[in-house]
């Protein structure tokens, strides 16, 4: 697929857009005409998904162009309301494609789930311990009589540890939930697991023990992805010797690695694409929100997820994204949502871990776009002219007016409602 195909998309009408994803084979005919009319997730399917249903919520489903990503090219759906966002991932994928695009690898992939049992002291954990550790293949035994069809695509659970924190005694049990995202799964096997497991500490204690809750944890230390790009410091700054955009963007990095109220926001910045991408999927980014910031708090401080540095002997800014992204490609509303399925299909179908790299390159080109844009021109230019549009929609003003009507804004950082439809209506009488 050639990326130049995408050139000025933006510009592109809503049915020139669709057109070329269908010529391009990204879309099928049926969800050409699904995206086409608006037609996609209806109120009885909805009414299968959640409680009381009353109708549906829509949110823009677009697309960020221009991704290279392990040398392979990708157009990746966002959904998200707000705007600036799938125009500064696919800006920032553009920068990102002169040293072969963004690398990216998964470092592990397997679920936590917690047993936290009560009524166990630190005394007893003197011969809990060394029970679990010699008794480890009749723990995992027993998860994984709950889901042999799981064993049977060769995953299951692996390994299991413990923990004695405060008053609670936890077993972790490490789980390969293969395509799942793998809730369900693992909080079955928790369940069957905790069952034996009291039977056998009192047996061992010779008094009562409790399991407290059996449950997956969203820190998904053991689903680690890493995405990397390296970009040209000559395509950031006017003359390649001065290294001034690039070294304000490494000292913005710097600042979300030491103060909290600058990471949180730095964060958010990642989150944007990152969230876009995984709601489109179908996977639930509010696990993945929660994993995301506890692990940028893993060592005690609230920290920036990227980090950005410089090569100045090579003259390039390398960044670095590494975080928890526990998604699946199968299950949940993957599998019914008719537009995260759509999404699937503009991706060619990538299996759970692809899946992983491709969110973790868009949340690493949406960091650098924002870095970008707020050690240079500042971050409201770019955003508010986008704002404009959705101001100027709210007064009005029809889809074949926006861009003409837009242009008419010197300054559409600072404009007020009135302003708008005044210029609105002058040019609509001249037109």
């Amino acid at each position: 697929m050639d990326s130049q195909l995408f050139h000025h998309f933006y510009q592109k009408t809503h049915a020139e857009r669709l057109q070329l994803l269908k010529d391009n084979r990204l879309i099928n005919e049926t969800q050409y005409n699904e995206l086409m009319h608006g037609e996609s997730l209806s109120v009885p399917m909805a009414d299968q998904m959640v409680e009381n249903v009353i109708g549906r919520y829509a949110l823009p489903f677009g697309v960020a162009p221009h991704f290279l990503i392990n040398g392979d090219e990708y157009v990746v759906p966002m959904a998200i309301e707000e705007p600036s966002v799938i125009a500064a991932a696919s800006n920032g994928a553009r920068f990102m494609r002169s040293n072969g695009g963004i690398q990216t690898t998964v470092h592990s992939r397997q679920m936590i789930g917690q047993l936290a049992f009560t009524n166990i002291s630190k005394a007893d954990t003197e011969a809990l311990d060394p029970w679990i550790d010699t008794h480890l293949a009749d723990i995992l035994a027993v998860a994984n009589e709950t889901k042999p069809s799981l064993i049977k695509r060769g995953g299951g659970a692996v390994n299991v540890t413990h923990a004695y924190k405060g008053e609670f005694y936890t077993l972790y049990l490490a789980v390969d939930t293969k395509e799942a995202m793998g809730a369900n799964t693992l909080n079955t096997m928790l369940e069957a697991t905790g069952q034996y497991l009291v039977a056998q500490f009192e047996s061992l204690l010779m008094h009562k023990t409790e399991v407290l809750m059996a449950i997956l944890s969203n820190l998904a230390t053991e689903s680690l992805v890493t995405a990397r790009a390296t970009i040209p410091i000559e395509l950031l700054d006017n003359d390649p010797a001065d290294l001034r955009i690039s070294e304000r963007i490494v000292k913005a990095a710097e600042l979300a690695q030491v103060d909290p109220y600058r990471a949180a926001t730095h964060n958010k910045g990642v989150m944007n694409g990152i969230d876009a991408v995984v709601l489109a999927s179908g996977n639930d980014w509010r696990a993945i929100e929660a994993g995301a910031h506890a692990y940028a708090a893993r060592d005690g401080q609230y920290r920036g997820l990227s980090t950005w540095s410089l090569d100045a002997t090579n003259e390039n800014l390398i960044g670095t994204l590494t975080l928890p992204l526990p998604i699946g490609t199968v299950g949940g509303s993957v599998s019914v949502h008719p537009t995260a399925q759509i999404a699937h299909e503009l991706l060619r179908h990538p299996n759970a871990e692809t899946l992983m790299q491709i969110i973790a390159a868009v949340g690493l080109a949406q960091n650098f776009a924002a870095l970008r844009a707020l050690v240079s021109e500042g971050i409201q230019q770019g955003h508010m002219r986008l704002q404009l549009r959705t101001l100027l929609t709210k007064i009005g003003a029809t889809p074949e007016e926006i861009q003409p009507v837009s242009a008419q804004f010197k300054d559409p950082s600072h404009v007020s409602e009135d302003e708008a439809i005044q210029i609105l209506n002058e040019w609509r009488q001249t037109h």
